[in-house]
C-alpha cells in the first residue's frame, strides 16, 4: 500500500481482507501481516494484508461483475491477491462471498497518503501457515485480535490508528457468526477521522455509532503508533 500522492489528490482506492479462522474453545484467529521495515507507509506496523487496487483488478472486476459498481468489484479482487502475495494464503470464499466489514477514508492534514480503503470479512477453515513475501510484509501468522492488541500495548510492535480500531471491534467476537451479523447490521459507511481539542490536546475521534469500543485516541499516540 506504496506510492506517492500529492496534496489534495484524490485517495487511493485500497483493500484489504480480515481473514478469520475459528478454534474450539478459543477467540477467533485473524491473519495479520506485519509490514516491512524498509517500506514508506506504516513500515514494520502490523495490518491486515492488502494494498493498493491496480488496473488490472478494475480489468477482471468489469469482466466478472460488469453490473456491480466498478470500483467495488476491483476492491473485492484486490483483497483476495493482495493476501495471496503478502501472505501465501489463497483464500477458499468467492469473490462475491466477501463481506463489506468497514471503509476508512482519513481526511487529517497530518495524513500524507490517503488511501480509501475497503475491509472484507472472510472466514476459512485453513490450516496453512502463512509465508510473508520479504519484501511488503516481513512477517504473516495467525493470531487473536486482543494478543495483537497485547503486543502493542507492551512495545513489541505497532498498529496505526484505522488497524487499531478494528482490532478493538474483532477482539468483540466470539466467533465469525457474530462478526458477520454486526457487519450486516450496521450500514455501510466511511469512517473518516477528525481532530477534536480536549483539555489543550488534539484528539482524533470516529463516530460512536459505527461499531468501535475505541472511538478517540490523542494524536500524539496515535501517530507514533
Amino acid at each position: 500500500m506504496d506510492g506517492n500522492q500529492r496534496a489534495g489528490a484524490l485517495p487511493i482506492d485500497a483493500a484489504s481482507l480480515i481473514l478469520m479462522r475459528e478454534r474450539a474453545q478459543a477467540a477467533p484467529e485473524l491473519l495479520i501481516a506485519r509490514r516491512g521495515t524498509a517500506l514508506v507507509f506504516a513500515a514494520g506496523a502490523y495490518v491486515f494484508p492488502g494494498g493498493r487496487v491496480d488496473p488490472e483488478d478494475y480489468d477482471a472486476g468489469a469482466l466478472r461483475f460488469p453490473h456491480r459498481d466498478p470500483v467495488e468489484s476491483a476492491a473485492r479482487i484486490a483483497a483476495i491477491r493482495e493476501t495471496a502475495e503478502e501472505t501465501g494464503i489463497v483464500v477458499e470464499a468467492g469473490v462475491a462471498d466477501l463481506i463489506p466489514f468497514a471503509r476508512w477514508c482519513p481526511e487529517h492534514e497530518a495524513v500524507k497518503r490517503r488511501f480509501d480503503t475497503r475491509f472484507y470479512l472472510a472466514r476459512t477453515d485453513g490450516q496453512g501457515a502463512p509465508v510473508a513475501d520479504g519484501i511488503e510484509t516481513h512477517e504473516a501468522f495467525w493470531a487473536p485480535a486482543v494478543d495483537i492488541l497485547d503486543r502493542c500495548d507492551r512495545g513489541e510492535g505497532r498498529a496505526i490508528f484505522p488497524t487499531r480500531r478494528l482490532l478493538e471491534r474483532l477482539a468483540r467476537f466470539a466467533s465469525f457468526a457474530e462478526a458477520r451479523a454486526e457487519a450486516e447490521r450496521l450500514p455501510e459507511r466511511i469512517i473518516a477521522p477528525w481532530v477534536e481539542w480536549r483539555d489543550g490536546e488534539e484528539w482524533l475521534c470516529i463516530p460512536d455509532d459505527a461499531g468501535y469500543p475505541v472511538t478517540s485516541e490523542r494524536i500524539a499516540s496515535a501517530f507514533r503508533y
